[in-house]
């Protein structure tokens, strides 16, 4: 069983009371041979706890029972606040609030449209799909800056949901910031924007059958940024796709890591592939395997995005949803811009074929039918909403509850049968219990995670009935970690491995769950010299 944990999802905004990401690599509903374990850390005194079925923070607990509201989006103007510590550095704008052209929100109603748009594969494109998205995309670029439309002004749109520009002032807190990153508002506000964002290039080339290209790097064949967006010049003319700022590397036509943490593994394209279906596996099905793992956690009003430790990253987003954002920004700046930092991606045309991808993993994730994959119910997610323009310049209110039902929003996605759910067979192998590690000296207070760690873990309930077992779950407790939130910290997470010392795991590597001793062992990746941590144990905890 493997978990990761990191600090931050991308560039995010830092404080020292962020916490950390723990995804939990259990076992999908018909593979039994995976005993559940949940993590819970201790960071500034507070207790996260997050599980194979639950999620739950002090603040979330005792907040008030009411939804995360966008206010008018043109009632304030500040300059993004987070996520950039040295303002000198950053490349691009730190204003993103969006223009004030005199309109009022109204509530969004779907059009009644007939016409279905047909998402399709960026890799395989047609010379008629790609030609009328370069032409859209042009002719968003051509529009003044002053127009709500316009490439910048669309772009921004990320900025201001994930930087700090907004507060939870329509629902009563005006110091809290609102961020659609590490919770249960990731995927709605994403299908969200997306909706409209396509919308508005169909209509700036008046073609209502408009539909956006995919980035299907979930998928072999899909495992390189796709040709279209790399060239500099197409025809003797610039290429409106193209992005200046992107890692000069990875754009020449190199397989994706889908597990990457910043440092180029240099594995033959064959392995890199497999590993990476191991990596679709582990965020669709063994962490993904209920609505709060795969969603996020609960992110209500009176949350704070640092003051709840952003615990609540789900599966998707915490994995290979961060990893492309990380491996198509430029490295050699101080931000990773583009796509490496929320304030910026938006300004890469690729963002939004990523996203495109993460929208279809999410009905992916439900078609495959497996118990617990669904959508949330809670009211305070079902009634969070989100304020955009939308393609005929009208401010309009949008709520998740409306955001769940695909044949409401008219497109789909072009899919190829043999091509489908690939990673549906990349379910690793797991161990024998002669392979387990024995001992592991017991963890000292604090100890230092600059090297790879392991403790030896004694389970307080291995001969529990099934009663029993559904009555309380076993706890694996990190506590008291200590870090730099300056810094891009993550490290892995196994139980009962076979890691030896010079020795890296994947996605794919086999795992199995243990007996009366749990070996736990922490390997650093990435910022993890200064980090410590206080203390490793197993409680159960009552889910009654």
């Amino acid at each position: 069983m493997s978990y990761s944990v990191s600090q931050r999802a991308f560039n995010t905004p830092t404080n020292p009371t962020h916490g950390f990401r723990i995804s939990c690599n259990g076992a999908p509903h018909d593979h039994n041979d995976t005993q559940k374990l949940i993590v819970l850390p201790n960071v500034d005194m507070r207790n996260i706890l997050v599980g194979l079925g639950s999620l739950y923070t002090a603040a979330s607990l005792t907040s008030l029972a009411a939804p995360i509201t966008t206010p008018d989006i043109t009632s304030l103007c500040n300059d993004v606040n987070s996520g950039i510590n040295n303002i000198a550095e950053s490349v691009r704008t730190r204003k993103c609030c969006p223009l004030n052209i005199g309109k009022k929100i109204k509530p969004f109603v779907f059009p009644k449209e007939k016409t279905v748009r047909m998402r399709w594969p960026a890799h395989r494109g047609t010379s008629e799909q790609v030609d009328k998205y370069r032409r859209a995309i042009q002719a968003m670029r051509d529009l003044p800056e002053d127009h709500p439309h316009s490439f910048n002004s669309q772009s921004k749109v990320h900025c201001a949901y994930c930087n700090g520009y907004y507060t939870q002032v329509a629902i009563g807190f005006l110091d809290l910031d609102i961020h659609i990153h590490n919770s249960w508002l990731f995927l709605p506000f994403h299908r969200w924007y997306l909706y409209f964002y396509e919308r508005i290039l169909g209509k700036l080339i008046n073609d209502p059958t408009f539909a956006l290209p995919c980035w299907k790097w979930d998928e072999p064949a899909g495992m390189r940024i796709p040709e279209i967006f790399i060239p500099k010049d197409v025809n003797c003319k610039p290429n409106t796709l193209y992005d200046v700022y992107r890692d000069a590397w990875h754009i020449k036509q190199v397989v994706i890591d889908l597990d990457f943490d910043h440092i180029d593994k240099g594995i033959p394209d064959e392995m890199q592939i497999a590993r990476n279906l191991c990596t679709m596996y582990r965020d669709l099905i063994r962490n993904g395997g209920d609505t709060i793992r795969f969603f996020g956690g609960k992110y209500i009003a009176g949350d704070s995005p640092v003051a709840n430790n952003d615990p609540s990253v789900g599966s998707l987003e915490a994995g290979s949803h961060t990893a492309v954002h990380r491996w198509v920004g430029d490295p050699t700046l101080p931000y990773d811009e583009d796509m490496g930092n929320f304030y910026s991606a938006g300004y890469d045309t690729v963002f939004y074929i990523h996203h495109v991808n993460v929208d279809r993993l999410w009905k992916l994730w439900k078609d495959l039918g497996i118990p617990g994959h669904k959508d949330p119910t809670d009211r305070d997610w079902l009634n969070a909403s989100y304020v955009f323009y939308d393609e005929n310049e009208e401010l309009v209110r949008v709520y998740n509850k409306d955001s769940v039902d695909l044949g409401k929003f008219n497109y789909k996605y072009i899919e190829n049968s043999e091509d489908v759910f690939p990673w549906r067979e990349s379910r690793p192998a797991k161990c024998s219990k002669s392979s387990q590690v024995a001992w592991t000296r017991e963890v000292e207070n604090p100890v230092r995670l600059n090297k790879i760690l392991k403790v030896r873990v004694k389970r307080p309930g291995v001969s529990r009935t099934e009663a029993e077992k559904a009555e309380a779950n076993e706890v694996l407790l990190i506590k008291r970690i200590k870090f730099d939130s300056g810094k891009f910290v993550k490290f892995d997470v196994f139980v009962n491995d076979k890691l030896k010392e010079a020795e890296v795991r994947t996605p794919c590597d086999p795992e199995y769950a243990g007996e009366e001793y749990a070996t736990v062992t922490l390997v650093p990746r990435i910022g993890c010299n200064d980090l410590t941590i206080g203390e490793i144990k197993i409680e159960l905890v009552s889910i009654l």
